[in-house]
């Protein structure tokens, strides 16, 4: 019972979760999104959302750039801090600029994506990935 009201946390649970919070966060976002954007890709090319200015196209290159490529190391663990900075400002730009306004019902998805891969940024890929496996 001590160690259930306990503040401190072991070692191994701080690298179990964060191996947890990247593989589920990981292939959720892999299997549901980018996926699914990279099957449609010929139908959302010419429509999809553009912030900054760069053309359809290219906004949508770079969504699955960080939604396959670099979701594919964090689940990994492989360069996991660099990696999870593309996916990270994807969530910013969903959050503060795709879905500006709308109810919090619709921002609550990409705003507990954006919390789980900041927290990736913040602790890093943990002792259970490739880059513990390096010694990183």
């Amino acid at each position: 019972m001590k160690r259930l009201l306990s503040t401190a946390c072991s070692e191994m649970a701080f690298n179990v979760s964060v191996l947890v919070i990247r593989v589920t966060f990981g292939l959720m976002l892999l299997l549901n999104h980018g996926i699914e954007k990279l099957k449609t890709f010929g139908q959302r090319q010419h429509n999809f959302f553009d912030p900054f200015h760069l053309g359809s196209t290219t906004s949508l290159m770079l969504v699955l750039f960080a939604e396959v490529f670099c979701v594919v190391f964090v689940i990994l663990g492989l360069f996991t801090r660099v990696m999870v900075i593309p996916i990270v400002i994807t969530f910013l730009v969903v959050v503060f600029m795709a879905h500006k306004g709308q109810p919090f019902a619709k921002l609550e998805l990409p705003i507990m994506f954006l919390a789980a891969f900041t927290s990736i940024l913040l602790m890093g890929s943990g002792r259970y990935s490739i880059d513990g496996a390096m010694g990183k």
